[in-house]
């Protein structure tokens, strides 16, 4: 056994530095790839705050009041969505990554991986209880893994949990998780993975009961309204949060929303669409905050059992039909970058050439569809009723109509989209946006609903898609080449067959009130608020 905290495993080739096997994780190295008990990197638009360059101590209480575009979705708790922001606000995660992608502890103070990536041995804290008072111990990491395994729970990363298939007790505080195989997710996992209460873990997918050992308790879910929450007195981290409570309010309306901000009655926003920071940027009061590490992917996704999209060659007119700047520039404020490929900058799998791979030409689209014995088409588009969805979806329509591709748009609510989306009931076309591309590679292909190799939600099926996504995944031995060629194949396979056609690699975009400091997310999205206080 070696032991791995701070350094993931398997030991580094001779003459490989750490940031340049971070770099090449996704093939072969345990080492992985929308942090942080600590920070997330992000780029300040506002001018630096004199009481933060003066190291003002933070502020203990005040209730925070974040805007949210949509309510509390009890039944996706343990599915990474758009509603996933109070996850880290009531529960807590086994480890966290920095920007660098290297697993920091949080519940697991320090873990050890087996020489051949075929078992893991975690050390937990001994000083964590849940919310009730009950100890956080081993049998709870063990309920956590198996939750995940269950199919109901249509949680992304259960492939990656159902690799787990032995758990060795040590005590109440140490545990060896057994793999059937390496993988190189498996803290993607531990981030991805909240800690919940066993006993009313039914009532939590009901929004009854949210019990975990996070910073906050639930003390109200007012369906619609939003969640109330209250400090946790008993949280492990001394003297956290300094927050007294958090209010995730529900409005769904853009100009309400930047009402609120505006107006000082909510102090945090990440649902302020992108045409509309233009506004708040203007706002003294209120700081613009981008997460370079990205926050997901704008795509058009295609169910390739409904003709003619079954033919690649019409999914590929589509891909260059899109102006994709434009709906950068106009659509989300310019904050994230035109891509037709899923990977943010920060990933290992990045790659310029594939970015630009699809870029705006109608003519070549028209070219293409004609090709393919077809000059019009008419067909559905489901998207979410919010106005940010909407508008990129009505974008993507006004380019479709320019080569001859007309489109029906069906608003649909976030809830339900994201039901059919996991059930592969979509109609021809949908616009909605994907995550999984910010942490290890081979997890997006894995576990991210539109991608999975296995059951994607376009009902694309290949075996030639499915080996290289396999081999990415579970040899965590392979050496830096052999990692950027699976990268290579796994990006050239989605290029190729655009069955799904990402469009925009999008910014992470936070709003706040100048007043309040401290706030991160999580690779998923969740918000961090350990650290965060308002003055």
């Amino acid at each position: 056994m070696t032991e791995l905290y701070p350094t993931p495993p398997p030991p580094l080739p001779a003459g490989l530095s750490r940031r340049t096997a971070l770099r090449a994780a996704g093939g072969g190295s345990l080492l992985l790839g929308l942090g942080l008990a600590g920070c997330r990197s992000a780029v300040s638009e506002a001018s630096s705050d004199p009481k933060e360059a003066a190291g003002a101590a933070p502020k203990r209480g005040g209730v925070l009041s974040v805007a949210i575009n949509a309510d509390f979705t009890p039944a996706l708790l343990f599915a990474q969505s758009g509603q996933s922001l109070q996850q880290r606000l009531i529960y807590n995660t086994l480890t966290r990554y920095d920007d660098d992608l290297t697993p920091k502890p949080e519940l697991a103070t320090s873990w050890t991986y087996a020489k051949d990536g075929r078992s893991i041995t975690l050390n937990l804290r001994d000083d964590v209880t849940f919310h009730d008072g009950r100890a956080f111990t081993a049998d709870d990491v063990i309920f956590a893994v198996r939750n995940l395994q269950n199919p109901v729970r249509a949680a992304q990363l259960r492939s990656t949990a159902a690799a787990i298939t032995g758990f060795e007790k040590r005590g109440d505080h140490e545990l060896v998780l057994k793999l059937a195989h390496p993988v190189n997710n498996l803290f993607d996992l531990f981030e991805f993975m909240i800690i919940t209460d066993e006993k009313t873990v039914e009532d939590a997918v009901t929004g009854k009961k949210l019990i975990g050992t996070g910073p906050f308790r639930l003390k109200k879910w007012s369906p619609g309204s939003g969640l109330t929450l209250t400090r946790n007195d008993r949280y492990w981290q001394p003297e956290r949060p300094y927050l007294d409570g958090v209010e995730l309010r529900v409005i769904p309306q853009a100009d309400a929303l930047i009402s609120s901000l505006r107006s000082g009655q909510s102090q945090l926003s990440f649902h302020v669409p992108g045409k509309s920071l233009g506004t708040v940027k203007s706002d003294p009061r209120l700081k613009i905050t981008d997460y370079d590490t990205g926050a997901g992917a704008v795509y058009l996704g295609v169910n390739t059992t409904v003709a003619p999209l079954n033919d690649r060659i019409v999914r590929q007119a589509l891909a260059w039909a899109v102006d994709r700047e434009r709906l950068l520039a106009q659509t989300l404020g310019g904050y994230g970058i035109a891509s037709a490929a899923p990977w943010p900058k920060s990933s290992p799998a990045f790659d310029e050439a594939h970015r630009t791979h699809y870029t705006h030409d109608p003519g070549k689209a028209r070219e293409l569809l004609r090709s393919a014995g077809h000059r019009k088409l008419e067909l559905p588009l489901l998207h979410i009723a919010l106005p940010g969805d909407t508008a990129i979806a009505e974008s993507i329509q006004y380019d479709l109509k320019q080569i001859g591709v007309h489109v029906t748009l069906e608003p649909t609510d976030g809830a339900t989209a994201q039901k059919k989306l996991i059930a592969q009931q979509m109609p021809a076309l949908w616009s909605m946006g994907h995550g999984f591309a910010q942490v290890q590679p081979s997890t997006l292909a894995v576990s991210a609903y539109p991608f999975n190799e296995a059951k994607n939600t376009s009902k694309y099926r290949s075996a030639a898609y499915t080996k290289v996504v396999r081999e990415a995944w579970t040899k965590p031995e392979s050496g830096v080449a052999e990692a950027n060629a699976l990268h290579e194949k796994i990006s050239g396979i989605l290029l190729e067959e655009a069955f799904i056609i990402d469009l925009v690699v999008r910014g992470q975009v936070q709003v706040n009130a100048d007043r309040l400091h401290g706030v991160t997310q999580n690779k998923f999205s969740y918000l961090n608020l350990d650290d965060a206080y308002l003055v």
